[in-house]
């Protein structure tokens, strides 16, 4: 096992079919040929489970059944060293009826495997059409040379329904669990590529990861990928992998407002690098520029980009009804704005800004406890004329907040009745209430809309795990931390006892008044 030492793991176990192992050991014994198998008595059970071949033994309980004819039963249990005899097969070719002839694509590498028709069949659906239909005992299979390199492991995985694999493998490994038809060692794949986004590699994993998901139509794992650099984005544009993004996936990022880094300045620069460097279409780097929110953008900093990008100034045309709205947006409060330009389009729309204009990273040490409050500042709203303006907001977290369905009812005569069934007396769940501190007439046509990035620790790192978007209170998510167990200090959501979370507050513009023909 020396070639797995220092790689990241991963165990996958699927059901073992105790017919198939037995028909394959009935084969052996009688030299090659299946016959029926004896009939199983009624009082014997063999189980699948976790024993270890050097053991011997097999594992056994007693179970009480509720018949008094049966009365207690014993299971035993010898699955490890049937999956180590299977193991054998594999390794030692006995009583082998097929060769596999692995050829390399582009590449002159060969391999030659003894397996077994019946173990290949009953576990790919793939595989027993290509046996059925061969015309030798040899099956040539031609394969990429990432797939050859993992292609014993893959088999060893049909024979024992276990498998160890490292960061570097899960691609090719799902290729040809795709190609075969494994639907149990796909799902499983994808799980552990879904549970390792945060993982350090080289050169990074996860946009070839969706990039290769994308192609081999597996949503979940395309859709998690996605997700973790949308709202971990800030950290991906400082990465080697932030160069390495397609032009579809650097489109599906631009156009959501989920995003999470530090300013709508950072993404356009980071994405006039990004152009640079690839050098894609002329209609590719419109519809990129075009995708910026020039908005949320200071004025000053607009006039800079417009004096000092090479890209702006190349394109400057295509953006050009852009950059005249976000002047406009910036010279004048919106809802004056508002009266002559629709506001309800992406360029207003903030996405999750982390800089302290926006909001404030909020450290609370054992959650579990009791309450904590925290007050914070930002500015009223993006537009210059707003720039001076600021709100002070008040934030509340409450660590076992009782909703009214789960809060004890009483009764007219003053008796307390047991809570509702979807709730526990004396427990709660988590929420967080922001509130600005005082009302003013600036807020007039604007709503705030409050965002929480969630933070937890995967793989010694902190990843933004969930976002809740509200109006007051995290309550009205309906979700907030429902999976989360604060009171664990090994929880995930939990850094050396302490729970992180980002408030940001997001100015939302309505068209109040519209413009007169």
């Amino acid at each position: 096992m020396s070639e797995f030492e220092g790689g990241l793991f991963s165990r996958i176990y699927p059901a073992i079919l105790w017919s198939a192992i037995l028909s394959l050991h009935m084969k052996l014994l009688h030299g090659g040929k299946v016959t029926s198998p004896p009939l199983v008595p009624s009082w014997l059970c063999i189980s699948v489970g976790r024993v270890t071949a050097e053991q011997g033994v097999g594992v056994w309980k007693m179970e009480r059944e509720d018949s008094p004819l049966e009365g207690s039963t014993a299971t035993l249990s010898h699955a490890v060293g049937l999956l180590g005899k299977l193991e054998g097969l594999l390794l030692q070719g006995n009583s082998s009826d097929v060769v596999l002839r692995l050829e390399t694509v582009d590449a002159d590498e060969v391999k030659v495997l003894q397996a077994h028709a019946l173990v290949l069949s009953l576990q790919s659906p793939v595989f027993k059409e290509l046996l059925h239909s061969r015309n030798s005992s040899t099956l040539v299979l031609r394969e990429t040379s990432d797939c050859t390199a993992v292609f014993e492991k893959f088999i060893r995985y049909l024979y024992c329904g276990e498998i160890l694999i490292r960061l570097d493998q899960a691609t090719p490994l799902h290729k040809l669990a795709t190609k075969y038809g494994i639907l149990g060692l796909r799902r499983g794949l994808t799980e552990y590529m879904s549970q390792n986004l945060a993982t350090d590699s080289p050169g990074g994993h996860v946009v070839g990861w969706y990039q290769y998901a994308s192609a081999a139509g597996d949503a979940e794992l395309r859709d998690s990928c996605l997700q973790y650099l949308s709202w971990n984005l800030s950290s991906v544009l400082q990465s080697r992998e932030w160069p390495l993004v397609g032009p579809e996936l650097l489109m599906a990022l631009l156009q959501r407002s989920d995003l999470v880094l530090q300013s709508e300045l950072e993404l356009f620069e980071a994405l006039e690098e990004w152009l640079m460097k690839n050098e894609p279409d002329g209609l590719t780097t419109e519809n990129a520029l075009r995708a910026v929110r020039y908005a949320m953008i200071p004025p000053r900093e607009l006039f800079r980009l417009q004096r000092q990008s090479q890209i702006l100034t190349q394109y400057h045309e295509s953006v050009r009804d852009l950059l005249y709205m976000s002047y406009q947006f910036h010279s004048t409060s919106p809802v004056q704005l508002a009266k002559f330009f629709d506001m309800n389009c992406s360029l207003f729309v903030p996405r999750n800004y982390l800089s302290p204009t926006w909001g404030a990273p909020w450290i609370i040490n054992n959650p579990s406890r009791d309450d904590r409050s925290t007050s914070f500042q930002t500015q009223l709203g993006p537009s210059g004329s707003d720039a001076n303006k600021r709100v002070t907001w008040n934030a509340l977290f409450s660590p076992r907040w009782l909703p009214l369905s789960m809060r004890p009812m009483y009764t007219e005569q003053g008796t307390m009745q047991p809570p509702r069934p979807e709730g526990i007396a004396g427990t709660g769940r988590p929420r967080i209430i922001v509130t600005p501190a005082t009302s003013s007439t600036d807020f007039a046509g604007v709503s705030f809309q409050k965002t929480v990035l969630v933070s937890t620790r995967q793989q010694s790192k902190l990843v933004v795990k969930h976002i809740y978007n509200f109006h007051q209170s995290t309550e009205e998510t309906g979700n907030f931390l429902a999976e989360a167990d604060l009171h664990d200090r090994t929880s995930e959501y939990l850094v050396d006892s302490a729970f992180y979370v980002h408030i940001i507050i997001k100015p939302l513009y309505h068209t109040l008044i519209t413009s007169k023909n």
